[in-house]
């Protein structure tokens, strides 16, 4: 028997901590696994066993997980896949190797692209969910020149970063988002004037992209970008 499949963007989410049979919440207006921001699609698949705390940590033995559900995301339909948690860039050679659909797991991918958009002198400021786990590996950045245009600001401590870390995890809280990101920003541009563009690593950002956009009035790109770039490449 044949099973009908739609295509759709795939999503690689993280676990919650929801009891099995628990309601899922409508998905916010901007975020990744909401239909409308893309106009098309969004299917997920939980990955067993990455939480918050150790996909931002890095824990090597997830990447199995990781495979498991990217596959599954491809049999039902997938045409790409993203991932609800910028860490989980670690495990973009594995997740690309396993599937034969692009896969864009972070927005940290479009910083060399975004270097190369901007004079040489002009700076990225990266927001992120957690700055101390931002190693150099996940910025992909060999060259030293074009490292020291990049400025990391975290929201670590704050009521999002800790409401994260629960289990089950909070209904996300929209202002607390807001106003840890907006004060990091206000913080990073004081030490930087010159940055110029912002990147917003967490998947849970794209959430108030447009009111950082208003405030800083600069550029802001964040994974939803980068998975309607992919989905018009391929859709």
């Amino acid at each position: 028997m044949n099973v009908q499949v739609q295509r759709s963007l795939g999503v690689l989410h993280l676990e919650r901590g929801l009891p099995p049979g628990a309601p899922s919440s409508k998905p916010l207006p901007g975020s990744l696994l909401n239909p409308a921001s893309f106009n098309f699609p969004v299917i997920s698949e939980t990955v067993a066993g990455a939480w918050v705390e150790n996909v931002v940590c890095g824990d090597p033995t997830l990447e199995p997980a990781f495979i498991a559900a990217a596959r599954r995301l491809a049999e039902r339909g997938a045409i790409a896949i993203s991932s609800t948690c910028g860490f989980s860039i670690r495990h973009q050679p594995a997740v690309a190797s396993s599937v034969s659909v692009p896969v864009v797991m972070s927005s940290l991918l479009l910083l060399p692209a975004l270097l190369r958009e901007l004079p040489r002198n002009a700076k990225i400021a990266v927001l992120t969910y957690d700055s101390a786990h931002l190693t150099e590996d996940l910025l992909g950045l060999p060259d030293r020149d074009e490292r020291v245009r990049i400025v990391i600001g975290g929201i670590e401590g704050g009521k999002f970063w800790h409401d994260e870390l629960k289990r089950p995890a909070p209904p996300i809280d929209i202002p607390a988002i807001k106003a840890d990101v907006g004060a990091c920003v206000v913080r990073l541009r004081a030490a930087h004037p010159d940055i110029a563009t912002i990147l917003l690593e967490c998947a849970a950002f794209p959430l108030v992209a447009a009111a950082i956009r208003r405030a800083a009035q600069l550029p802001v790109y964040d994974i939803t970008d980068l998975c309607r770039l992919t989905l018009g490449s391929v859709a």
